[in-house]
């Protein structure tokens, strides 16, 4: 197949509320990471390589965990996310500790990529259809100006643990994307869905598309979101907790017609680990898929 897509892991966050590297934790019933499930998904959905974003703490051990694993399998490359990439020294405040966010940690592997791509985080388990009709959209439908989200209905993606923020998203007739809203503190209360953050109650219908951060992008992007980097840059030098997100540049391409983004109908099953308590129940998810023969006894033989 030419011109196979890449997959780009997110996996640079700190997982403070999950209290560790949960990006490296164990999750499978041989201590296989979430992420090394979205990666066989993704290589049997067609995809030929794959970009971890990593901070510079994590990198040996994230290289020492992944590519005696991968080797054979699929192509492999490291990303550093660090509060300098990107960031021109007038720019650069010693003081800042907070990561830039979603939408920097792409644009730290501009240099890394030079094919469609897809975009994850690496403690979410999107599923198998996800990974797939996303690999048949990269391969056949991306072009310079449209772009594509997979979509998860808000009912599918909460935890029972504790509230969570997701992206809200508005579309056309069309199944495009007209818009999105991040919501905090979402829980579900009787019958209904709630949000409570911004000091504002409100109901959210259990069908809504939300994004779990999955999207597909054609290389082009790369160019559109370092104009807003630049932008974005001057705005915010003293703001120590600004973060630049790719919500934000969906929202911006969208809003100047500059390109569309497809909501993909892939999102079937998720399950993430936002709180220490989710672990268990992600654990005894995975192994009822090896055991219906979804996955393989061993991931990779």
């Amino acid at each position: 197949m030419e011109n196979k897509p890449t997959l780009l892991v997110l996996a640079a966050g700190m997982g403070s509320r999950y209290g560790g590297n949960k990006q490296i934790d164990g999750f499978g019933p041989n201590g296989e990471t979430i992420l090394e499930y979205s990666i066989y998904d993704a290589i049997r959905a067609g995809f030929g390589k794959v970009v971890l974003i990593v901070r510079d703490e994590i990198l040996e051990l994230a290289k020492d965990l992944f590519l005696p694993k991968l080797k054979g399998k699929i192509e492999v490359d490291f990303v550093l996310q660090s509060l300098t990439s990107f960031v021109p020294e007038e720019f650069q405040n010693p003081d800042r500790v907070k990561p830039y966010g979603t939408a920097h940690a792409v644009l730290c592997a501009k240099d890394a990529i030079a094919e469609p791509f897809a975009v994850i985080n690496a403690d979410d388990f999107y599923g198998k259809e996800a990974f797939e009709v996303l690999g048949k959209f990269l391969i056949n439908g991306v072009q310079t100006n449209l772009h594509a989200m997979v979509g998860y209905a808000i009912q599918d993606v909460l935890s029972e643990n504790g509230t969570v923020s997701r992206g809200v998203c508005a579309m056309n007739d069309a199944n495009q994307l007209i818009g999105m809203v991040e919501r905090t503190s979402i829980a579900r209360e009787g019958d209904k869905i709630i949000s409570k953050g911004e000091g504002v109650e409100l109901e959210i219908k259990e069908d809504t598309p939300v994004s779990m951060n999955f999207w597909g992008f054609h290389q082009a992007v790369f160019s559109d979101i370092m104009d807003m980097w630049k932008e974005f840059l001057p705005k915010n030098k003293e703001n120590l907790k600004s973060e630049f997100f790719i919500p934000t540049v969906a929202n911006n391409l969208i809003q100047e017609g500059k390109a569309a983004f497809e909501i993909l109908e892939g999102g079937k099953t998720w399950f993430g680990v936002t709180y220490t308590e989710d672990k268990p129940i992600v654990i005894e998810a995975l192994k009822k898929m090896h055991d219906s023969g979804e996955y393989p006894e061993r991931l990779w033989g």
